[in-house]
C-alpha cells in the first residue's frame, strides 16, 4: 500500500525524531534504518522540501527534524514522499460512470480510512510506544 519511498521516509523520520538536537549524517541514517544510501539522499531531499527535515552543513552537521515530533504525523511524512492516491473518478475512464462504481467507491473509502488513521498518529506516538522495539530502525 505504501511506496518504498514513503516507507524509507518514515524510517528516516523516526530515527531523526529519536535524536532531538543531534544531527545525523546521511551515512548514519542509511546504516541504522537499512535504507540504501543513494535512495536515502532522494528521500531526505523530499523531507527537506516538505520542511520536515533540515540539513546542517559542516562539521557536526547532518540532518535533523525541523518540526516537533508531537505535531508531525505519519500522514505528513507519507505525503512528503508522495501523496496517497484517492479515487476521484473512474480509473477506467468509462464515460457512463458519472460516479464511482461500487468497487472503486469501496476502495476509496479504504484509502480515506488509511489517510485518517495516518493523520491520527504522530511520530512522537510511535516513539512513546511501550514496545521495546525502536520503530522502523535498528536499535543503537
Amino acid at each position: 500500500m505504501l511506496s518504498k519511498t514513503a516507507e524509507y521516509a518514515l524510517r528516516a523520520t523516526a530515527f531523526l525524531a529519536a535524536r532531538p538536537g543531534k544531527p545525523a549524517s546521511a551515512e548514519l541514517v542509511a546504516e541504522t534504518t537499512k535504507v540504501p544510501r543513494r535512495y536515502l539522499h532522494r528521500v531526505l531531499q523530499d523531507l527537506v522540501a516538505a520542511r520536515i527535515v533540515r540539513s546542517r552543513p559542516g562539521p557536526g552537521g547532518g540532518y535533523e527534524l525541523c518540526k516537533s515530533s508531537d505535531d508531525l504525523t505519519i500522514l505528513d511524512v507519507v505525503t512528503a514522499a508522495g501523496p496517497l492516491e484517492r479515487i476521484r473518478s473512474c480509473p477506467l475512464g468509462l464515460k457512463t460512470h458519472l460516479e464511482l462504481c461500487p468497487l472503486h467507491a469501496e476502495l476509496d473509502r479504504a484509502y480515506a480510512a488509511t489517510e485518517a488513521a495516518f493523520r491520527g498518529v504522530t511520530i512522537r506516538d510511535l516513539l512513546n510506544s511501550t514496545s521495546p522495539i525502536v520503530p522502523l530502525c535498528e536499535a543503537e
